[in-house]
């Protein structure tokens, strides 16, 4: 049978579908589970095919949600999935390919209908709908173990316990799908939810001891990158009569689910989904791992464990012992994880893990400054912030906030300006053929500053970017000329606004739009106070390193002349003027009509003469970056805001998602 859209309809005709959500309990070891979970397919990774599929789900589920209350076939469907997992590991040692598929088929279709439980039912009625039982009609069995917890530990047991192969990399995607899916009860609430009966299970149940395996086993799972495999036509013999992507078994039972739906078609050339999405189990352990990690600290201030292993688990490299006190811990090759997070800041969560080890694990935070490649760290950090135009608000913020951190310390500040770079191609306003990552840094810093001004006027990035250049500016070495005539060029932009609002102001004569414009003038003084502030703290610190922006500071001195006497600048201008006219003086001396490289000598001795004391001593420009009180408010909806728009096979529709409006980011 072919593959393609019409066919979706024909699920609600499926006769082992019909018998499932029907009216009738079928016993667990009735032999119609064995043929309900046989089926192949390649799981839908793109939001077309995901919202197909959901789609064709909605009804079957709501018909379910009816009946499951007499018939209990939605707990039957849970426990046949259980059964099996306890014998996975051993399936997989065994090769036995066959249990594997069928395990994996029952917890796709439990993943499908929970999806739709969890936007219809709160958690508790969820609760509800694992625990009915066949025997009485709408009785809950209370005494046996809790099945949807149940569920939750025998997911974790299989990620961190099932060895990542060809043959189990369906069923750990399916697995950690399936916890994410469980934990999108946050989608639908516009408040934090800090408790629940999943949130319970995670923190404190049995989940609890395998938080580090499985903090760590996510981890891997990002750092492996590898891809899908492709479909498995050589586990099952291709029956030619069906076509597709149906499969018949050796038994020539192929009639299950979806032998009226081919997942990895819908009208696609085959193998377009992997090509769309080529590391799929990758992608979503990461954003799993960011959801865990980001949950709130539980009742009593009970941190969240999951938190816990991601700040604390150190190198494998690492031989001193581990404190008794650190809970969670564990270790990890640091040179991998090193190595995947360089090579995968292409998308926002790749940022955001990063972001979240060098702000919160001090251990990998000192091993990435200790690494001598840095430019493989920084360079994608920097090509983000470039392209800041096709990238979402939060994202360029997590950018910054990563350089932010690195240059608070001195020796990351001292290290990027002994880097040199030969032909950057993707930087086009002007051909840089060799430059030092310090350079560069400054140059995409400045002009992130430049585009925030004309577009976006966000005051936090301006503070955040203009933070940055402050923490190196008294490391600033052998400035590229161009980006020492960024620097002054920025200084202009910024001496022209405030000249125009100014104006504004003195014309104005209405009382309100007086006080904007005083509003605006306080920000762009505040702003032009911070420039003068990074080049007093170059000259001051290493101006005889810097004879290119000695050389950009006297061909625009002009533009300095009208902050000379502003109460506000007086002070810092001390400094400019006594460079400015110091080296005024050399140039006149040196005679008229001077080439630029007779320029550049004059200035190159004149650095050596200045004796350091003619500049006056201003505390040293050092920022830290401090989270905001409640992070949560901002992390948790940008997590599930990723989760949303790129987790693989996952399809929500917008309506009803409250956490977080559409337009977000």
């Amino acid at each position: 049978m072919g593959a393609n859209t019409s066919q979706v309809s024909d699920l609600s005709e499926n006769q082992s579908l019909r018998t499932l959500i029907g009216t009738e309990s079928i016993s667990d070891n009735d032999p119609f589970w064995n043929q309900l979970i046989s089926f192949t397919f390649i799981s839908p990774t793109s939001s077309c095919n995901s919202k197909l599929l959901e789609e064709a789900v909605i009804p079957l589920a709501k018909i379910l949600i009816e009946n499951n209350p007499r018939t209990g076939n939605f707990g039957a469907l849970v426990r046949i999935f259980l059964g099996r997992t306890k014998e996975l590991k051993i399936s997989t040692e065994c090769q036995d390919q066959l249990f594997i598929w069928q395990a994996h088929n029952t917890l796709f279709m439990i993943r499908c209908l929970l999806k739709v439980f969890i936007r219809e039912m709160t958690e508790e009625e969820l609760h509800l709908q694992f625990s009915y039982q066949e025997r009485v009609p709408g009785s809950c069995d209370t005494g046996s173990k809790v099945l949807l917890e149940e569920l939750m530990c025998n997911l974790v047991y299989l990620v961190v316990e099932v060895p990542l192969l060809d043959i189990t990399y369906s069923i750990l995607f399916e697995a950690v799908t399936t916890m994410l899916v469980l934990l999108s009860y946050q989608l639908f609430h516009k408040e934090i939810l800090r408790d629940g009966l999943i949130y319970q299970y995670l923190m404190k149940g049995r989940c609890l001891s395998l938080t580090s395996q499985l903090v760590k086993t996510l981890l891997y799972n990002f750092i492996r990158q590898e891809k899908c495999p492709p479909p498995a036509t050589h586990i099952f013999e291709q029956q030619s009569d069906r076509g597709g992507l149906l499969y018949g078994l050796a038994s020539g039972v192929a009639s299950g689910l979806w032998s009226v739906f081919a997942l990895g078609g819908a009208g696609s050339k085959p193998g377009l989904e992997q090509e769309q999405n080529p590391l799929p189990l990758s992608n979503q352990s990461l954003l799993l791992l960011l959801v865990l990690a980001n949950l709130t600290d539980g009742p009593n201030n009970c941190p969240n464990p999951y938190r816990q292993a991601v700040t604390c688990f150190k190198n494998t490299q690492d031989m001193s012992s581990i404190p008794t006190e650190q809970h969670h811990m564990f270790q990890i090759n640091f040179n991998r994880l090193y190595t995947a997070l360089c090579e995968q800041q292409r998308s926002d969560q790749a940022t955001l893990i990063l972001y979240t080890l060098l702000h919160q694990n001090t251990n990998m935070r000192t091993y990435m400054l200790s690494r001598t490649d840095m430019e493989n760290l920084v360079m994608p950090i920097l090509k983000i912030l470039y392209h800041v135009e096709d990238r979402n608000s939060h994202h360029v913020y997590m950018a910054l906030i990563i350089l932010l951190i690195l240059t608070e310390e001195d020796t990351f500040n001292r290290s990027i300006h002994e880097v040199v770079l030969k032909n950057i191609t993707w930087y086009s306003e002007r051909s840089l053929t060799e430059m030092s990552l310090g350079s560069l840094l400054i140059l995409v810093v400045i002009r992130t500053i430049q585009f925030n001004m004309t577009r976006t006027r966000d005051k936090y990035l301006h503070t955040n970017c203009l933070a940055a250049l402050a923490n190196m500016s008294a490391q600033f070495r052998c400035l590229h000329q161009y980006a020492a005539q960024r620097i002054i060029s920025l200084f202009a932009l910024l001496s022209k606004k405030h000249n125009k609002i100014l104006e504004h102001a003195t014309q104005s004569l209405r009382g309100l739009r007086r006080a904007d414009y005083a509003q605006d003038l306080n920000v762009i003084e505040e702003v032009i106070r911070m420039m003068l502030e990074i080049i007093n703290s170059c000259l001051s610190n290493s101006l005889h390193h810097n004879p290119n922006l000695v050389y950009a500071l006297l061909y625009k001195r002009e533009l300095f002349e009208q902050f000379r006497t502003h109460p506000s600048f007086q002070d810092i201008m001390q400094n400019l003027d006594t460079v400015i006219g110091f080296f005024s003086q050399r140039l006149e001396a040196a005679g008229t009509d001077l080439s630029v490289e007779r320029v550049q000598e004059v200035i190159m001795k004149g650095a050596q003469a200045l004796p350091k004391d003619r500049l006056k001593k201003f505390p040293e420009l050092k920022f830290r970056y401090v989270e905001e009180d409640q992070p949560e408010d901002f992390f948790i909806p940008y997590v599930w805001s990723l989760v949303f728009n790129s987790g693989v096979g996952l399809n929500w529709s917008p309506t009803g998602i409250e956490l977080f409006s559409m337009d977000s980011g």
